[in-house]
């Protein structure tokens, strides 16, 4: 697991990762500092960074399958790169908009869009089946050490050189990455599609990813989980902040260290994640992560001051740990499981699916605080993601220890596709 293309891939992507962190940090500072922008054009540019899963999310899986990946995900990072530079300079001109803020962060995340999904079929060409699990937890553990470092180090630099100069930072993570991407060196080489291959149209190749998602005993539950869980878990993490502040009565500072504690637990969930997956087998280690992580989240809703801390330390902890846990086993499984040449189309179908129930988690979330209130409205949410881990009760599921080696590729399966 330490040869030369994974190190310069794990290094490239936690460099960038912390840049994405500092950006999400940055970005809205940016609008408020120097725009003075209205709470809902904060909002929107929050939500800018997720309306690309909806509108490529799906075609993008059938484009990675026909491009070679690792330009693209190149092409990618200097994209984002020239993005998100432009708006400091923007700045220093004078000429920096709303507008331009809300441009940029969409079609960064549209670049984003590609990259991840290019990311994800990837990784499998440059390490073995068997190490696919380890390579996932120590880029799902770095990936969390970077976000918990990159929010710190965004209000630091933009008290130090400004939100505008701060950006730049990002900016030169993405280039970072390019660079990686550049020096790495893999065998894997694209597998030219046929006459019948090259007549497919992208709508076509969309259908077949969804279809084997839908059809498939292990994809289908795998992407009702996540999609539920993740409708309810984003919501109740959008209502955190209100809830630690002015119902459980912590002030802002107890509350930032409060919020670190939930990267932390990603952190060690990474960490055990591989352990996990060999003592209890990757199918029941899946299981048991979505369930522990559902029940500790009904411990957050019981938080407040005074001995009550332990409630959110406990309950945020665990349950980003079992995401992590989860969010390794199930993608390493993904990546070998699936037909090579039906990877992009699958990822980006369970990924449009999952990534697509974020806002409504949070207007859901809303929604229920207006009526509810904060306190009430977290119980019923985090109830829904306790719940959310029946979906992977299955028979396929349940009558396994480990979940299953490669799928065979049916014959449309193949129809449009091309290996990397």
């Amino acid at each position: 697991m330490w040869h030369r293309n994974f190190r310069l891939l794990w290094f490239g992507e936690t460099i960038s990762g912390a840049g994405n962190a500092m950006a999400a940090v940055g970005v809205p500072l940016l609008a408020v500092t120097a725009l003075h922008a209205s709470a809902f054009a904060v909002s929107a540019l929050t939500a800018a960074a997720y309306l690309p899963w909806l509108v490529i999310g799906l075609p993008a899986g059938a484009w990675v399958d026909r491009l070679p990946v690792r330009p693209l995900m190149i092409t990618c990072d200097v994209i984002s790169a020239l993005l998100y530079g432009s708006l400091p300079v923007a700045a220093w001109a004078g000429m920096l908009t709303t507008g331009q803020v809300v441009v940029a962060a969409v079609a960064a995340g549209a670049a984003g869009v590609l990259f991840a999904t290019a990311y994800q079929v990837l990784l499998p060409a440059l390490v073995s089946a068997a190490d696919l699990v380890e390579g996932n937890a120590k880029l799902q553990g770095s990936a969390s050490v970077a976000a918990i470092g990159g929010r710190s180090a965004a209000g630091l630099a933009a008290e130090a050189v400004g939100a505008a100069t701060a950006l730049l930072f990002n900016a030169a993570s993405f280039l970072v990455s390019a660079a990686c991407l550049l020096r790495i060196r893999t065998d894997a080489t694209p597998r030219r599609p046929g006459p019948r291959a090259r007549a497919s149209t992208v709508r076509t190749e969309v259908a077949q990813g969804l279809r084997l998602v839908a059809g498939d005993p292990y994809l289908r539950p795998l992407t009702l989980y996540a999609a539920v869980a993740n409708l309810a878990y984003t919501g109740s993490t959008g209502l955190l902040v209100v809830f630690l502040v002015r119902v459980a009565g912590f002030g802002p500072a107890a509350t930032g260290l409060l919020l670190g504690i939930a990267g932390a637990g990603g952190v060690l969930g990474a960490v055990v994640a591989r352990r996990l997956a060999r003592r209890l087998g990757t199918a029941r280690a899946l299981l048991l992560s979505a369930l522990t992580a559902g029940l500790f989240s009904l411990l957050i809703p019981l938080s407040g001051t005074g001995p009550r801390t332990a409630c959110y330390v406990a309950g945020s902890a665990v349950t980003s740990g079992g995401i992590a846990v989860g969010n390794i086993i199930g993608g390493s499984f993904r990546q070998a499981y699936c037909p090579p040449s039906m990877l992009g189309r699958v990822t980006a179908s369970m990924r449009f699916l999952v990534f697509g129930t974020i806002p409504l988690g949070a207007l859901l979330a809303g929604a229920l605080a207006t009526a509810l209130g904060i306190r009430a409205a977290l119980w019923v949410i985090l109830a829904g993601y306790a719940l959310s881990g029946g979906f992977l009760a299955t028979p396929a599921m349940l009558s396994h220890r480990n979940l299953p080696g490669r799928r065979a590729a049916a014959a449309g399966d193949r129809t449009g596709a091309r290996e990397h």
